[in-house]
């Protein structure tokens, strides 16, 4: 049984940041405001803008800072203004018609260019919760976005992290995301009482540290 479902980004971001063991793991987040925006690009060159309601990559956007300006992809498409005030104007353009979250930009690991990240499905069977799958999602060549449903394609775990991190070891990194996983599965269940399935997207970047970028309790 599916169990509860909660839409909300927002809400599971900050059950997952009341805990210590957790916070550290997750990239900075807040509501998204053009003051936000700007101050979030102010501290890192890149940031993630996403619907606290929604999946599947819908709806979501990278926004950037260089030496050209500022700037945002969407799907295929990029485009850079002079000016913050230009920028955020052809933004709004091309946002859903929702409320969204602004996310610290994360250097993912890549494969032959591609950035990649991680599914890691849980189920509650009784009164266990076991692991139903730890995946990679390899993005479609030109994409940010995994999703499979964008084109991503799907490899094992192991088989991501020992191609786009060699040198680091994917056993521990795996050994990590499920120790990670168990103590979430424990705040969900405190914060959200009810919940019978998860889908944990983790990224690893390019130093090899691990990062939790959202959870989903309709996991695909």
């Amino acid at each position: 049984m599916a169990g509860r479902q909660l839409a909300s980004k927002w809400l599971k971001t900050q059950a997952l940041l009341s805990d210590p063991r957790v916070a550290g793991y997750i990239p900075r987040t807040m509501e998204y405001s053009a003051a936000g925006l700007l101050t979030m690009l102010g501290r890192y060159s890149n940031v993630v803008i996403k619907p606290v309601v929604g999946g599947g990559g819908y709806g979501v956007i990278k926004v950037f800072r260089d030496s050209r300006g500022y700037g945002f992809t969407y799907m295929h498409s990029t485009r850079t203004f002079r000016d913050f005030s230009s920028m955020r104007h052809a933004l709004d353009r091309f946002k859903v018609k929702r409320k969204y979250l602004i996310q610290q930009g994360i250097s993912l690991a890549r494969i032959s260019g591609r950035p990649l990240d991680y599914r890691v499905k849980v189920a509650k069977e009784g009164d266990h919760w076991v692991f139903r799958a730890m995946v990679g999602r390899l993005a479609r060549p030109g994409l940010f976005v995994t999703n499979l449903c964008k084109g991503g394609t799907m490899l094992s775990c192991r088989q991501g992290l020992r191609k786009s991190l060699p040198k680091v070891s994917a056993s521990a990194k795996k050994a990590e995301m499920r120790r990670l996983t168990l103590i979430c599965i424990e705040l969900m269940e405190r914060h959200f009482p009810g919940v019978g399935e998860l889908g944990f997207d983790y990224a690893v970047d390019h130093r090899g540290k691990i990062w939790i970028l959202e959870v989903n309790t309709r996991p695909k």
